[in-house]
């Protein structure tokens, strides 16, 4: 069937310039390689139509149509409702910002926020920081022995006056997989929103923000084979709600501009683009670039079933060679099952610090990296 058919490699490889220089980039975990159809189309943004967008003149309504058209493609990315409910910016730790400080102006004293202690920290800080307005804050804490959220511990910290729930889809320590549907029922159920960092799940896995029924969802796509940009996904109606922070002339019902002050950088949204191209081009649907945003759906979704089969089988024979060895802990599942995790794995070896491994791993031009990858509560925990 066309949804099993395995990936293509050579293709694949081909379409990664920084592949040719032998290096061998495993530090997934913190970023991707870029490809090529978004070094084209940022170059191409940059010669034809780098001027201010809204003018009336002919390249002026080039670069309008390009940005508006990557707002289109980054919604069939996602699954959003329109191309209204994207919100871009330089990165996901900004665009969460700039939600909390939307958000807490509308905070009254002791309305309540939960955080997790499993996340990275983008998606804590700016919640905590809520406080300043009023509003308490909860801590949905891992399991120090697995470092998993269980959703049965969520339950005691909901109540009336909870506005928010943020957690991470996939943990950039663990690499596991976290109920998101599960998760949103529950809060919906006390009448709060689901914000979910996917930093870690969306270079891995097709986003269905309508099937998850998240409220938010953002992560940054220089981890999914794009440029240093991001995306904030909004429900209209919450978005549309929530006050804007753009000049006092901009319309509070002009979303997503309300939420981009200084607008977007150009060239990186129309870039993002060349990542849906690649995306439809390993779902086996050879149309060429789509300037319009108009992506096919199904052809993405192949292309990330193909993704998680084939990172699954080495993940497996990552996986099983480090719990072969003795003295060596896989911190998270030592199963590379694609349904509870992606291909982010960290361990520890006894006797031995992580630098010096990294180190060791480093004089055979591989890239890993040690630390706690800014989720230090996570690390703490375990």
């Amino acid at each position: 069937m066309e949804a099993t058919r395995p990936l293509d490699l050579e293709s694949v490889r081909s379409r990664f310039p920084a592949l040719d220089r032998g290096t061998v980039f495993l530090d997934n975990g913190g970023g991707s390689q870029i490809v090529e159809p978004v070094l084209d189309r940022i170059r191409d943004y940059l010669v034809t139509s780098n001027v201010q967008l809204g003018a009336s003149y002919a390249a002026s309504r080039l670069a309008s149509d390009r940005v508006a058209a990557a707002h289109r493609a980054v919604a069939v990315l996602v699954n959003a409702t329109a191309p209204e409910e994207i919100v871009m910016g330089p990165s996901t730790t900004v665009l969460f910002r700039t939600l909390a400080e939307s958000l807490g102006r509308t905070i009254q004293p002791g309305d309540e926020v939960v955080v997790t202690t499993g996340d990275h920290e983008a998606n804590i800080a700016p919640w905590i920081a809520l406080e300043r307005f009023g509003a308490s804050v909860r801590h949905w804490r891992v399991d120090p022995r697995t470092g998993e959220l269980d959703p049965e511990d969520l339950g005691p910290l909901l109540g009336p006056r909870t506005r928010l729930v943020a957690m991470t889809h996939t943990s950039n320590v663990l690499g596991s997989i976290n109920p998101i549907r599960d998760v949103a029922d529950r809060v919906h159920a006390c009448g709060a929103w689901l914000c979910v960092d996917g930093v870690g799940f969306a270079p891995h896995r097709a986003v269905d923000v309508r099937a998850l029924g998240v409220d938010f969802y953002a992560f940054s796509f220089y981890k999914t084979f794009g440029p240093h940009h991001a995306v904030l996904y909004g429900r209209s109606e919450l978005l549309r709600a929530l006050p804007g922070l753009g000049f006092f002339f901009v319309d509070e019902a002009d979303v997503p501009y309300k939420f981009q002050p200084g607008n977007v950088n150009y060239e990186l949204s129309y870039g993002v683009m060349g990542v849906l191209d690649y995306l439809q081009e390993a779902g086996g649907l050879e149309c060429g670039d789509r300037d319009d945003g108009g992506y096919d759906r199904a052809a993405l979704e192949r292309a990330f079933d193909r993704f998680a089969r084939h990172e699954e089988a080495l993940a497996g024979r990552l996986l099983d060679f480090l719990t072969a060895k003795e003295g060596v802990r896989v911190i998270g599942s030592p199963s590379p099952d694609r349904s509870r995790r992606v291909a982010i794995v960290s361990f520890t070896v006894d006797g031995r610090r992580s630098e010096e491994i990294v180190h060791a791993v480093d004089a055979h031009d591989i890239g890993i990296r040690h630390g706690h990858f800014y989720s230090a509560r996570l690390v703490e925990a375990l």
